[in-house]
């Protein structure tokens, strides 16, 4: 599970998926593909609730209308449904896969109910992800600190107003734009990787570049709350000192140690470097 790009996996399928009503809600069309490989599932989405109409059943009953992170990058409206609907909805779709889809299906919702009930899983499971992917211990401690003050911040900012996806993209490149001279999209180029791919940049950062942005995250809660900034224009102002403190911290650190905080590097070509040196 993809706990970041709100993503799971089914046999090498990407299927988005969104927290919604307290249950997750699977994209539709994203379930046909893992199910039937067609190379224009929207049309086949189509076809089939055409086909149904004409035996008495709306299968458009079973979904609603939600916001998923499309392939350029944009969140737009897309047929959703939860477990129980896609039960339904897979009954319509002759596939060898269906089984193992619902047996998956289940144990990825159980999962989640596991997670409610003791958020701790909820973490190891994401460190258990990060591990997967070769990332050591030490720096998986860091990343999930830094998702815990992160988390910390943007529910401040939902209490005081701020709601807009585009809002929190605002805010958060206020900071990094003064913790580190960059914005996130202007980060991801320094690191390449490109502007509107689903990497997360964090996932990219090294052990000193992830301290300074918890660091510049963590300081604009605390003066988000000493100000009592409200709405977006003065927790623009908020998140601009928080990130200057950062940012004033991170250039001291570079004088004292002689090289910039900030790398080129993204953590797979890191990694290749460092198997090289060690295998000599």
């Amino acid at each position: 599970m993809d706990e970041e790009n709100a993503l799971v996996v089914f046999e090498d399928k990407k299927i988005r998926k969104v927290w919604y009503g307290n249950e997750w809600y699977f994209s539709v069309v994203d379930v046909v593909v893992a199910l039937t490989e067609s190379s224009n599932p929207r049309n086949y989405w189509s076809m089939l609730k055409k086909r149904e109409v004409e035996h008495g059943i709306e299968l458009s009953t079973f979904c609603v209308q939600l916001k998923l992170e499309a392939p350029d990058g944009k969140l737009r409206e897309t047929d959703c449904a939860n477990t129980e609907s896609l039960f339904r909805i897979i009954q319509s779709i002759p596939s060898p896969k269906a089984e193992p889809f619902k047996l998956w299906l289940a144990r990825v919702g159980y999962e989640r109910v596991q997670e409610i009930e003791d958020p701790e899983l909820a973490q190891e499971r994401m460190k258990n992800l990060y591990r997967s992917k070769g990332y050591s211990d030490p720096w998986i401690e860091k990343r999930v600190r830094g998702i815990a003050v992160r988390d910390e911040l943007t529910d401040e900012w939902k209490d005081r107003g701020i709601e807009k996806h585009k809002d929190f993209a605002i805010l958060t490149a206020e900071i990094s734009k003064a913790t580190f001279g960059m914005t996130p999209n202007e980060y991801k180029q320094h690191k390449n990787l490109p502007k509107q791919s689903k990497a997360n940049l964090r996932d990219h950062m090294n052990d000193m570049e992830l301290i300074f942005t918890m660091l510049g995250e963590g300081v604009t809660t605390e003066i988000t709350r000493s100000k009592d900034s409200k709405h977006l224009e003065e927790c623009k102002v908020a998140a601009k000192e928080g990130g200057d403190v950062a940012g004033n911290a991170r250039k001291d650190a570079e004088r004292k140690i002689g090289r910039s905080i900030s790398t080129k590097d993204n953590y797979l070509v890191e990694t290749e470097k460092e198997k090289r040196k060690r295998l000599g």
